[in-house]
């Protein structure tokens, strides 16, 4: 944490200059005592936002003063040590390998997906009733044709030959075998 720049009106304030004078010692302090530089800022970031927050800190004795401050931040430093022991800790890089491998989970693919079951649900609303009874019931209820059958008082085989026109207009419609799906892919 960098001071307020020189000529700036914080640097006649007590709170800056308490920070110039203790906040170079207690960070080289927190530097030592944590696993990164960045852990050490905020450490001392804690610790002077406790300092601000006690009033009457700039009425004690400069020595009171420093101590009060040294005991604040072994303190913060205590509770920081808590709460890595507490919380898993893993690596950016570790993750970004885990999402990577999962691209089903990118936004441009849940996009993509979210487009694709649009389409879908347009050419399904295109479909003639009857067709689209039977696609509900075949891929919506998971029923065989034979039960399909007995549900809409048809023979299997003209289902059969319904469910193959209703997909044919569906691959027609959404734009063919996209995923490669077919016989021949």
């Amino acid at each position: 944490m960098k001071p307020p720049s020189p000529g700036s009106e914080l640097d006649d304030s007590p709170a800056a200059a308490l920070y110039q004078q203790h906040g170079p010692l207690l960070f080289a302090w927190l530097c030592k005592q944590t696993s990164s530089w960045e852990d050490a800022e905020d450490l001392l970031l804690e610790v002077f936002v406790a300092a601000f927050e006690y009033n009457r800190l700039l009425a004690v004795s400069e020595e009171k003063r420093l101590a009060w401050l040294l005991s604040v931040a072994q303190h913060k430093l205590v509770d920081y040590y808590r709460l890595a022991s507490r919380r898993q800790h893993v690596s950016l890089d570790a993750v970004a390998g885990t999402l990577e491998a999962d691209e089903a989970l990118a936004p441009e693919a849940l996009a993509l997906r979210h487009e694709r079951h649009a389409d879908l649900r347009a050419a399904l609303q295109g479909l003639p009733q009857v067709q689209r009874e039977v696609v509900q019931l075949r891929f919506g209820e998971g029923l065989r044709c034979a039960e399909i059958a007995a549900v809409l008082g048809k023979r299997e085989g003209a289902v059969r030959v319904l469910l193959w026109r209703a997909l044919a207009l569906l691959r027609v419609r959404c734009g063919g075998d996209q995923e490669g799906r077919g016989r021949n892919g």
